[in-house]
């Protein structure tokens, strides 16, 4: 689950920027998971992602990516996805 398209599935799915639900394309989130996808490595806990997802954020939306805590729901499920490999 850590591939960059299953990675846009999932922060489409979970939508943290609302960019889907207001009818961007699937895929809209591509550029973000290309980027949080070889940081995975780096992340030893469910909190490393949250931060990881964070910060990738931050730095594409020019600082406008919101709360981390947003980001919670989100980095759980790819920490269960990397986790099982």
């Amino acid at each position: 689950m850590t591939s960059t398209a299953a990675v846009t599935e999932l922060l489409a799915r979970h939508d943290p920027m609302g960019l889907t639900s207001a009818g961007a394309p699937a895929d809209e989130y591509e550029p973000e998971a290309g980027t949080i996808v070889p940081r995975l490595a780096e992340a030893g806990s469910v909190d490393d992602v949250v931060d990881i997802v964070h910060a990738e954020f931050q730095t594409w939306f020019d600082g406008a990516a919101g709360p981390r805590d947003r980001y919670v729901p989100v980095a759980t499920e790819l920490w269960e996805a990397v986790q099982r490999g």
